[in-house]
């Protein structure tokens, strides 16, 4: 078996479930944001009493708080994270509920003080909006627009130039004052393609529909460049955002 098909399968037969990502080291890196969306994180949950995690994943992050709410709620919609979010969340009395990432959240008005999401695949600005109290804040590290381009284009072709997320007209409109939006560019390289073939399992939005038979050619051609030319360079993009459900002249900045 040749280092390229050796590699593809290892890329294949390693689980994608949960958020973690400690499968990568040595094989791959990503430049984490300045802000420290994790100290963020555990500063806001432990001022709130009650707060949501909205996608929350195998809820690796959240898990990692030192200090819980009295009410801490999260949502995931794909099964297999479900309850490995379940036996994360068991130490800080956490429920998981079962929500795809399109559907209505299936709490009621005003709920929340804290609303979460790292990493949403989709933003339901009006529900956020709804769940949280008056001067309730909705904390995000999301995904910038054209995220990993160079390695979408590696297996797509070119592709249009991304549309603006429109961000700061979406929270308005569901009745969020933006009081914090900063967004970087963050260097990730790949050693080897089956850390590629990985990535591409779990991080589905970057090649819908994405397998190693379809894509066979374009990893090899890959595979081909990182064996001449050394790691495959691509760049991340996050954005924070925080939110505070209200006007500006409710909620002066701080």
């Amino acid at each position: 078996m040749s280092d390229f098909e050796a590699l593809l399968r290892e890329g294949e037969e390693v689980p994608v479930e949960g958020w973690d990502f400690s499968w990568f080291e040595g094989r791959a890196t990503e430049e984490s944001p300045s802000w420290g969306y994790s100290t963020l994180l555990a500063e806001h949950m432990a001022r709130a009493g009650a707060a949501l995690d909205v996608q929350t994943g195998g809820a690796e992050v959240l898990a990692r708080i030192p200090k819980a709410p009295a009410l801490l709620r999260a949502t995931e919609s794909w099964p297999p994270n479900l309850e490995i979010a379940r036996r994360n969340l068991a130490p800080l009395h956490g429920e998981v509920v079962h929500v795809e990432d399109t559907d209505d959240l299936p709490f009621a008005d005003g709920t929340f003080d804290l609303v979460v999401s790292r990493h949403p695949t989709t933003v339901l600005w009006d529900e956020i909006a709804r769940v949280l109290k008056p001067g309730g804040t909705y904390l995000s590290q999301g995904i910038g627009a054209g995220t990993n381009r160079e390695l979408s284009e590696a297996m797509l072709g070119p592709l249009p130039t991304p549309a603006d997320q429109r961000l700061e007209e979406r929270a308005a409109a569901a009745g969020l004052s933006i009081f914090t939006l900063e967004h970087q560019s963050l260097r990730a390289e790949y050693y080897d393609i089956g850390a590629i073939v990985h990535f591409l399992r779990k991080v589905l939005w970057t090649v819908p529909g994405f397998t190693v038979e379809r894509y066979r050619p374009q990893l090899a051609k890959v595979h081909e460049r990182i064996e001449s030319e050394g790691p495959f360079v691509s760049h991340a993009r996050r954005y924070l955002l925080k939110a505070v459900k209200g006007t500006p002249s409710d909620h002066p900045r701080t």
